[in-house]
């Protein structure tokens, strides 16, 4: 089913385009860029954010075959318009050296087991917990924000190897996590095109 996209939308768009020139991005890492820009009208994303075409390439399909998307909190859940999130923060319970994000994230891996999109957008500590289990995520969407931890957690996800989308800085949130995710479903697919068999 085709996208119907607001005029405002398209006018948006037009105007980020004006002022940030998206065309040397691979497809899939400028749908990213652009989106996240576009969510939080703050053009040093494009500069800021760390992700790898072949990753999102790989990802993309695996969303569109249906791979589970789990988030951190409801706000990014609230952002994802286009697909059915898994959440288990109201179940979680925080206890001695585990936050209640973090005890989230590991009662989402028992529903989803490996091969999830991850989309964290709120707590540090759901994406260390993350890191610390063995997941095998298709896709890890860590954009975290924070001044105590958003950037370190960052920055383990990269050095984790995992395939991943981040940003260097402290800032991220919900509405720039759901918007990373949101370019992935909006995008075409196509499997028998050139830009999935990267």
């Amino acid at each position: 089913m085709n996208r119907v996209v607001h005029p405002i939308e398209q006018e948006s768009f037009r105007r980020l385009r004006a002022r940030l020139d998206t065309s040397r991005f691979a497809p899939l890492t400028r749908a990213v860029v652009e989106r996240v820009v576009h969510s939080s009208a703050d053009l040093e994303y494009a500069s800021d954010l760390v992700l790898d075409e072949r990753e999102l390439v790989t990802a993309h399909a695996a969303l569109h075959a249906g791979a589970p998307v789990v988030v951190d909190v409801e706000m990014v859940a609230a952002g994802i318009t286009r697909r059915e999130t898994v959440c288990r923060l109201k179940d979680a319970r925080s206890g001695p050296g585990m936050t209640r994000s973090a005890h989230a994230v590991r009662l989402a891996y028992e529903d989803v087991g490996p091969g999830a999109l991850w989309v964290i957008g709120c707590a540090p500590t759901a994406l260390e917990e993350l890191l610390k289990l063995d997941a095998s995520p298709a896709l890890v969407i860590g954009l975290p924000v924070g001044f105590v931890g958003a950037a370190e957690s960052k920055a383990a996800l990269r050095e984790s190897g995992l395939p991943a989308v981040s940003n260097v800085s402290e800032k991220g949130g919900s509405a720039v996590a759901a918007a990373a995710l949101n370019a992935l479903l909006y995008h075409p697919y196509h499997p028998a095109s050139s830009e999935e068999t990267l």
